[in-house]
């Protein structure tokens, strides 16, 4: 039987690891957690991690897409850190809890743009 609340060693993460996951700024300020990530379904690579934002007691989250090679884990932090101030991410795509986009490539393509990054696909 394994213990499930072992820590993961290695460069792997199990996805619900992942899923609630603090985000930061790099001035310590906390962003919001990670509610999901997108992943491509033919090779497998992370483009997103999906960050929530905002609301009141769980209520009225937005869903930032963030693209993935944004993020950095830090050990210190036990959480994500992106490079990115609060009021760039108020003004980011984002979507409500009852929403979600298609994520095709005009929409990968608003949501790196808006970041400053190219759309590598």
């Amino acid at each position: 039987m394994t213990d499930l609340t072992i820590e993961n060693h290695g460069d792997l993460i199990a996805s619900d690891r992942v899923e609630g996951t603090a985000v930061y700024n790099r001035q310590g300020e906390r962003l919001g957690k990670i509610s999901n990530f997108m992943v491509d379904k033919r090779n497998g690579q992370v483009r997103y991690a999906v960050l929530s934002f905002g609301g009141f007691l769980g209520m009225g989250h937005d869903h930032y897409p963030l693209p993935w090679s944004m993020l950095a884990y830090d050990t210190g932090q036990h959480g994500y850190v992106v490079d990115l101030d609060k009021q760039l991410l108020e003004n980011a795509p984002r979507y409500g809890a009852d929403q979600r986009p298609d994520y095709d490539d005009g929409y990968g393509r608003n949501v790196y743009q808006y970041y400053g990054l190219i759309y590598p696909w």
